[in-house]
């Protein structure tokens, strides 16, 4: 009964958050899939109830980056048009090949712990891109350099926590695969960015 009660209590208050939540006119799907995740059973009989399979933490790293993943995809589709600077068109090249294989590889982990993730970027990340797509010409190379530096150190750092804190075996393995890949992405920008100096 005990049991009955609390979980009554969490989708009551998981319906009055979303009641509250639903006059903002931000649409931000990374709250959106937090807020999901945050609802889920964690105990140790989550797969018999439909919850999630991992720690709280661990899924919100899932969902920092998914949403990070996609953010990077969706900016370098942006740079691949409109910047004039041949090695940040080659930069952004990369950041579609190896981060469209990374965000794959997260969304079929996903699935199968039952984490709930991001469907859209982030309300941050859209107002870079709506930012960014303003621009033209070297003021856009610019940006989006700038841009990538500050989403890699945080992607680096992210992912370096997640190698060493991550609970669940399988998100740790992913992170401590990806990691080197966001390094090599980290340095190579900011060559990109000193060069533009």
């Amino acid at each position: 009964m005990k049991k009955l009660f609390s979980g009554l209590m969490i989708a009551s208050a998981a319906l009055s958050f979303q009641a509250c939540n639903s006059g903002s006119t931000s649409n931000d799907s990374k709250a959106v899939a937090d807020s999901a995740n945050e609802t889920k059973d964690t105990s140790t009989v989550a797969s018999a109830t439909g919850g999630i399979a991992v720690d709280s933490k661990d899924a919100q790293f899932a969902v920092e980056a998914a949403n990070g993943g996609m953010a990077e995809v969706e900016l370098a589709k942006l740079a691949e048009t409109k910047a004039t600077n041949a090695k940040v068109k080659e930069y952004a090249a990369m950041m579609i090949k190896d981060h469209s294989k990374a965000n794959e590889e997260l969304m079929a982990l996903a699935k199968t712990k039952n984490i709930t993730l991001p469907t859209t970027v982030g309300a941050d990340q859209q107002k870079v891109m709506d930012d960014l797509s303003k621009k033209s010409g070297t003021e856009f190379d610019k940006g989006y350099v700038d841009a990538m530096v500050k989403d890699h150190d945080k992607d680096v750092s992210l992912f370096e926590t997640a190698s060493n804190d991550c609970k669940d075996a399988d998100l740790k393995s992913f992170a401590i695969k990806t990691l080197p890949v966001l390094k090599m992405h980290q340095q190579s920008i900011k060559a990109i960015q000193d060069g533009m100096k």
